[in-house]
């Protein structure tokens, strides 16, 4: 019998999200980490809407936005002369901006979220070796105090970066190559008159037309405080060979000094788009960038998620936040999988869906780094919700409701994409509004039901309360249903205190979101992606659905 279900190995953001949600649907896991303190430093920075949605449905986006600033947009320079400003505004129906946050405040937040399930990281606690067997993992951890654990887990998450000893142990490839450049990064204060919230891109063009000197800022909290990215004179790399090229993987934070004041300001005086000083550097360290993917996202037991499965540039801060929805798709699939619920086909979902996004995440990073944001035919809002995560979508997923070829999809958002946010949802006893998150945000599967007149009363309605009745049986419970009613359907076409619970979508904002036919059931996963929708709605095809799913 195994000591515990689920063993995560790393504590940085996409660990302590693992955790976390694994703790919230119940699952009992240790996360360890071979540090025996985390880094003080800002690292990962860009916190994009779509994380931010995450968090919220997990329960801890609050301390988030007391602790992060907006990032508006960004100020660009070539040649000490102003370009194309670029505005970091997305449109109404998403809830979230972009943002910047330190990782080491990150890190403390999703730490301080998880103790509240009584789950802290142990630390120092390094992985040394781990075996599969067919009905659990073997792990070998060494403690500070010299002791040595045999640990038997269920299932292993290894979030433990680049060069993860967990992706190893499992056989996977980790295929790639890195950056020539070598860069520096610091956190320092300045004392421009730079518009608060915009960040800045400055470079300077060679004589044909090439980048030969670059300065990026991005605003932190804090008064005029920055973070800092700058190529690393060729002088300084030259011999250095990459202080952080061990196992043949070049990325990350190298492990020798990094620029002082008197280094960030000579880039400054080179680039700044006026004149400035850097004051109180709190970190600084050289950096060099690689862009490999794991073969597998799974090998049996094992699973692998964040820097240990994909790297890449930080253009656009892609990083941190696609290994935390690694994490947010893998908990709820391994929850159901330690209760003995999912079929073979959930766990395998997850390569399936997250693979492809990594792969996606990559390539555009890699195109972006050499030849600028943006790609053929893309505007700008495009180009805008795909940097804020939002376009992620898993339609060839074997979980989602596949759409006949034959047959023009209806509007509205299709299973496999991420259900969007709306407002003006009022229920029987609440005189306030509810956003539809507000009822997203459970580790269960969500049914929502659409009401319009036809079904808004009388043996229509019926069937659609067998429709939430059956699909409750088919995912042993773990469902939860509500009948959305159209706003213009009377208040009392339908007895308050029956099941599903009702909430009228008065505003009609559900109806603008997602285009639902009258009688229609729609589908969301524990991680917000609808999973089918079903018009007319009929029990037998919920359950057959949801039999993808559940064992």
């Amino acid at each position: 019998m195994a000591d515990v279900d689920v063993l995560v190995v790393g504590a940085g953001p996409v660990g302590l999200t693992a955790a976390a949600e694994l703790r919230r649907h119940g699952v009992d896991c240790r996360i360890v980490d071979r540090l025996a303190v985390p880094v003080p430093y800002a690292k990962a920075i860009g916190v994009q809407p779509r994380t931010l949605e995450v968090w919220d449905a997990m329960g801890l986006v609050r301390g988030v936005l007391d602790e992060a600033v907006p990032h508006l947009g960004q100020l660009v320079f070539i040649d000490g002369k102003p370009g194309p400003r670029v505005e970091l505004a997305l449109p109404p129906d998403v809830p979230y901006p972009f943002a910047t946050l330190p990782q080491c405040a990150t890190e403390r937040l999703l730490a301080e979220h998880l103790a509240r399930f009584g789950t802290e990281v142990e630390r120092p606690t390094e992985l040394r070796s781990v075996e599969t067997h067919p009905d659990e993992v073997e792990a070998v951890l060494a403690h500070a105090d010299g002791r040595t654990e045999r640990l038997r887990a269920r299932y292993v998450v290894g979030c433990d970066g680049a060069r993860s000893v967990v992706r190893k142990a499992a056989g996977l490839s980790f295929d790639g190559d890195a950056f020539p450049q070598q860069h520096m990064v610091g956190d320092v204060e300045v004392d421009w008159d730079v518009p608060s919230g915009y960040s800045v891109r400055s470079v300077h063009l060679d004589t044909d037309g090439a980048m030969d000197d670059m300065l990026v800022c991005i605003p932190l909290p804090g008064r005029r405080r920055y973070w800092l990215s700058m190529l690393r004179p060729s002088a300084e790399a030259e011999g250095d060979g990459g202080s952080n090229a061990r196992d043949g993987i070049i990325h990350g934070l190298g492990d020798g000094r990094g620029p002082d004041l008197g280094q960030i300001q000579a880039v400054l005086d080179r680039l700044s788009p006026e004149p400035t000083t850097a004051s109180t550097l709190r970190w600084s360290s050289t950096v060099r960038i690689g862009h490999r993917l794991v073969n597998r996202y799974r090998s049996g037991r094992i699973f692998v998620a964040g820097d240990a499965a994909h790297i890449h540039p930080p253009v656009g801060g892609q990083g941190l936040n696609t290994g935390v929805q690694d994490a947010y798709n893998l908990a709820w699939k391994l929850a159901l999988a330690v209760r003995g619920l999912a079929t073979e086909e959930v766990l395998d979902s997850y390569h399936a869906e997250r693979h492809p996004v990594g792969r996606e995440v990559v390539d555009r990073t890699v195109r972006h780094a050499r030849s600028g944001l943006g790609g053929p035919g893309d505007d700008a809002e495009t180009v805008l919700r795909r940097q804020a995560q939002l376009l992620v979508a898993y339609p060839d997923s074997p979980l989602i409701q596949p759409h006949p070829a034959d047959r023009t999809p209806p509007p509205g958002p299709a299973p496999g994409e991420r259900a969007p946010d709306c407002h003006g949802l009022v229920g029987d006893l609440a005189t306030y509004p509810h956003r539809l998150f507000d009822l997203l945000r459970t580790p269960r599967h969500v049914l929502l039901l659409f009401a319009g007149p036809e079904h808004a009363s009388g043996d229509a309605a019926d069937r659609l309360a067998a429709c939430a009745a059956e699909a409750r049986r088919a995912a042993h419970g773990l469902l939860d249903a509500y009948l959305v009613t159209a706003a213009e359907v009377p208040e009392d076409a339908r007895p308050v205190g029956l099941r599903p619970p009702r909430v009228r979508d008065v505003a009609g904002g559900f109806q603008d979101a997602y285009a639902p036919r009258d009688g229609e059931a729609l589908l969301v996963r524990p991680d917000g992606y609808l999973s089918g929708r079903f018009h007319p709605a009929v029990p037998e095809r919920l359950a057959a659905h949801l039999r993808r799913t559940f064992a």
